[in-house]
């Protein structure tokens, strides 16, 4: 098939790339010259395994193309999706006008029928502008159709290549059954394609990161509460994640959930809901404890320091806001780095993948470091703020030989308490007491 795809973030790009590798032609459009020019010699401006060895592999068969001519790209595919962003508004709410503003140029530049594929995440709603917006703009006949993405930064490749469901909106027959055709490489182990409404599809991605995020602020209630009445939270985590009917993914408390979905798409469903009617407490606490919870770790360094941490140094391992991503947006880090500059204190921070993200956020404010341990000199606290693989089994020896003083502020819970506590180290973590 001739697909384009409008959009080389994390979305497009991983979605174009995995559609050329299953032996399809894919046009990757983009507005940011620079981008293109990057992609178009094999260089990836994000980090995602496996993301760089497919591009080059598919660009060399010839099968993978990334320009800034969008009229190309519309006038030789049959399926465009729309992969651009949708930016957090101000009161909340899903910002559209980039979707909108594509939409409009794909109606002026179409030369027949058209498939097109919203691709972002979008609120209730937003096919149906979609829709009115082509409809002026050509008189090709088109099918508009919702296909949210549910792959997880750091393992998108694999999550968009075996997917657990694939979920197609329309209401058209014949797209539909477009659809399910390019898909059907890549459900072979018999995983479904729900094909619905579009606005349930629409709906379902919402639903789900909701649900998710739902269960992270509660574990990390649980975690709180824990500290208070002198409970573990992973014995807790045990008990209640061995039941099959919750499970244990997203039972692990922490400092909040981050990055570019949660975070934005909960504030998206609390203010369709506000627009619709309806109050959704239960979600508007998620956001609340969200809020709260990347800054329950600066309490403890505040209480352990007696509220004087002005000119100490602090560590900080881990920028992004999750491990195998270099993306640091609504990252905890950045909270929690914020809230100790505003105190007066000093941060060394390291990162695998998001040192060049952090510079950009923070500039000379924070001194960042090639390597882990080269952070630690002269700290007087270790935070971590990503669970890393590389920060699981550190040299403790060397950490301590390092840092001034040896205080671990664990906002992961990677480290066991009384390991910790018999090398030597002063440690706090998330629902856990030292013994």
């Amino acid at each position: 098939m001739h697909i384009c795809v409008i959009g080389t973030g994390y979305v497009g790009l991983v979605a174009g790339t995995c559609f050329a590798e299953t032996g399809n032609d894919v046009i990757c459009v983009d507005v940011d010259e620079n981008k293109i020019k990057m992609l178009q010699k094999g260089e990836i401006p994000i980090f995602e395994p496996e993301l760089k060895e497919l591009v080059q592999r598919n660009m060399e068969e010839k099968r993978l193309e990334f320009t800034t001519d969008l009229d190309k790209g519309v006038k030789k595919s049959k399926i465009i999706f729309v992969a651009v962003g949708t930016p957090e508004d101000e009161d909340g709410s899903a910002d559209l006008s980039y979707v909108l503003s594509v939409a409009k140029d794909i109606g002026k530049m179409m030369n027949g029928y058209k498939i097109i594929v919203d691709k972002s995440t979008v609120p209730v709603g937003t096919a149906a502008k979609v829709r009115g917006i082509v409809a002026k703009q050509t008189k090709h006949k088109f099918d508009v159709v919702s296909n949210p993405e549910f792959m997880k930064e750091g393992a998108a490749v694999n999550d968009f290549m075996k997917p657990d469901r694939v979920v197609i909106g329309t209401d058209s027959e014949k797209a539909g059954e477009i659809m399910r055709e390019l898909y059907s490489p890549f459900v072979r182990t018999e995983k479904p394609i729900f094909v619905m409404d579009i606005e349930s599809a629409e709906l379902t991605k919402y639903a789900a990161n909701a649900l998710l995020a739902t269960k992270i602020s509660f574990m990390n209630e649980i975690a709180n509460l824990c500290d208070r009445v002198g409970a573990d939270v992973h014995a807790v985590r045990k008990g209640i994640g061995s039941d099959s009917r919750i499970g244990f993914p997203f039972l692990f408390p922490g400092v909040g959930y981050g990055g570019s979905c949660f975070p934005k798409d909960i504030k998206a469903l609390i203010r369709t809901a506000d627009e619709s009617g309806y109050d959704f407490r239960i979600l508007k606490s998620v956001d609340r404890v969200n809020i709260r919870q990347r800054v329950m770790l600066v309490d403890k360094i505040l209480e352990h320091y007696k509220g004087n941490v002005k000119g100490r140094i602090f560590s900080v391992w881990g920028l992004a806001f999750k491990p195998q991503t270099d993306d640091m947006r609504e990252a905890p880090a950045i909270f929690i780095i914020k809230k100790l500059l505003s105190k007066g204190a000093r941060i060394h921070a390291y990162d695998p993948a998001a040192n060049r993200n952090a510079e950009n956020i923070f500039g000379q404010r924070i001194k960042i470091f090639e390597n882990n341990y080269d952070a630690l000199h002269d700290s007087e606290g270790l935070i971590v703020a990503t669970e890393w693989h590389e920060f699981r089994r550190p040299n403790y020896e060397k950490m301590i030989k390092l840092m001034s003083r040896p205080v671990v502020f664990d906002g992961r819970n990677i480290y066991t308490p009384s390991v910790m506590k018999e090398l030597g180290f002063v440690y706090y973590s998330i629902g856990r007491a030292v013994p």
